[in-house]
């Protein structure tokens, strides 16, 4: 049983990942209230054969991370040295803002699985040095956490 939980969160973490992706190219014209609409007409999420419980947690991700977007870009502007965030790529910052979202506001998500799972999007979807950064701003986050300087004192 477990296992097929962690599988339908990560299809539905993977699905999330490609919706919340188009939507910076194409922002839903009316913000969070237009989100129902983009998820119903998803092709991501209605041309394959997702699961209910993919769909479901996938609904869950885009909605949080789209609602939280300028919490999150804050979280990252604050670990990325050196980088703003209208300069990391699409893909990278994309990827940050899901894990982040998972390690801050998903309850009973593991910071070690929300980091894992960010990493392994990033080298699915980015180039060979997208994972190290990834890794590298999740990590220091993750570390905040742990400190109590961030978020809900989850531990890694």
């Amino acid at each position: 049983m477990a296992q097929q939980r962690t599988g339908a969160r990560s299809e539905g973490r993977a699905k999330a990942f490609q919706i919340l992706y188009g939507l910076t190219y194409v922002p839903p014209a009316r913000g969070l209230d237009s989100l129902p609409h983009v998820l119903a007409e998803s092709p991501a999420l209605w041309n394959e054969d997702v699961s209910e419980r993919a769909r479901q947690f996938a609904a869950q991700l885009v909605e949080g991370v789209w609602s939280r977007m300028d919490e999150l870009d804050e979280v990252i502007t604050r670990f990325s040295t050196h980088w703003k965030v209208n300069r990391i790529g699409r893909i990278e910052l994309t990827v940050l803002r899901l894990a982040l979202y998972e390690m801050l506001y998903v309850p009973d998500m593991p910071l070690k699985v929300a980091i894992n799972e960010g990493v392994e999007l990033a080298k699915s979807y980015g180039d060979e040095a997208s994972s190290t950064f990834v890794n590298g701003i999740l990590d220091a986050a993750a570390r905040a956490v742990n400190k109590g300087e961030l978020g809900t004192g989850k531990e890694i």
